[in-house]
């Protein structure tokens, strides 16, 4: 397939770069900046498309027919919400004037359905997003519904690296500099994880396996409590204070912004049906062990 990745350099969307270039994807990546296109190109993008995901006049009528695109791109900002509704607003009629209709795989996430505390949400749990990505509802919904493409949404969980990337940057961080590890909303707050190659591979059979309309939870661990993270990344760095201190989920939005309240949500969500649709199969299911190979080198 000619696929459009937005958001191919990030975190996540390098890892799906990768893969859907690896598994012989003709890949388009969409950059703002040399270096950008250099990581793109080094990942195994065969063309580059430049731009900026808030300024999609400047490139969407500009691109080749496409057979699919992945939608990966946040800026996280408070404009997040305009940006991504002028994307969509820009890109769906450029592709509904393709003669031949591409898949679309739109990027949701757990933070949409809420605290769920000892229950397990699944892919048929009504939203409950946490109010600055509520957004995002409406928004894979449009992308669903919509004539111009076939429609795939994936909801990914809290996304770590074995390189203690992703949302164990601050853990790994913290422990290795830092008196103590910190944790948002208490150490018994549960996170659904997964590791970033897993993800990518969800998304990769999505795109080649998911019919129109599905949804899929990408969870390999469906819930880890925080405090064990914490105590794992402070073992590892031999930290002063082997137990986790506590930052309100007002403390972390003052700091980061609204959206971070996030990290105090405690969830648990299901990666059954992706493993049982399409063949999921992922391997990191470990993450305590693969917290103690961390390398020793975390920055801030």
């Amino acid at each position: 397939m000619r696929v459009l990745v937005l958001g191919g350099t990030g975190s996540i969307g390098a890892a799906v770069l990768s893969e859907l270039a690896g598994g012989g994807h003709q890949t388009l990546a969409l950059v703002r900046s040399d270096a950008s296109a250099e990581r793109a190109a080094s990942l195994g993008a065969t063309a580059l498309v430049r731009g900026d995901i808030a300024e999609p006049g400047g490139w969407v009528h500009g691109l080749p027919d496409l057979d699919a695109v992945v939608h990966i791109a946040c800026d996280f900002s408070t404009a997040m919400a305009t940006v991504d509704g002028r994307l969509l607003d820009a890109l769906l009629p450029r592709l509904a004037a393709q003669k031949v209709r591409p898949r679309f795989v739109y990027t949701g996430g757990c933070w949409l359905f809420g605290t769920t505390g000892d229950g397990v949400a699944t892919e048929d749990s009504p939203p409950d997003p946490l109010p600055a990505f509520a957004w995002m509802v409406p928004h894979a919904r449009r992308v669903i519904d919509s004539d111009a493409v076939d429609g795939i949404v994936i909801h990914p969980g809290m996304v770590y690296g074995d390189d203690g990337g992703g949302v164990f940057h601050r853990f790994a961080w913290q422990a290795a500099t830092g008196p103590a590890v910190h944790v948002v909303g208490g150490p018994t707050v549960r996170w659904p994880l997964v590791h970033r190659a897993d993800l990518a591979r969800l998304y990769a059979l999505a795109l080649e396996r998911a019919p129109r309309g599905a949804s899929y939870l990408g969870v390999g661990t469906e819930g880890l409590a925080v405090g064990r993270i914490a105590r794992a990344f402070a073992r590892r760095f031999a930290t002063p204070d082997a137990e986790p201190r506590t930052v309100t989920a007002d403390a972390i939005a003052a700091e980061l912004g609204e959206w971070a309240r996030g990290y105090a949500l405690d969830q648990r969500l299901s990666g059954a049906r992706a493993r049982r649709e399409l063949g999921w199969n992922p391997r990191h299911l470990d993450p305590e062990a693969e917290i103690a190979g961390v390398g020793g080198g975390a920055t801030s």
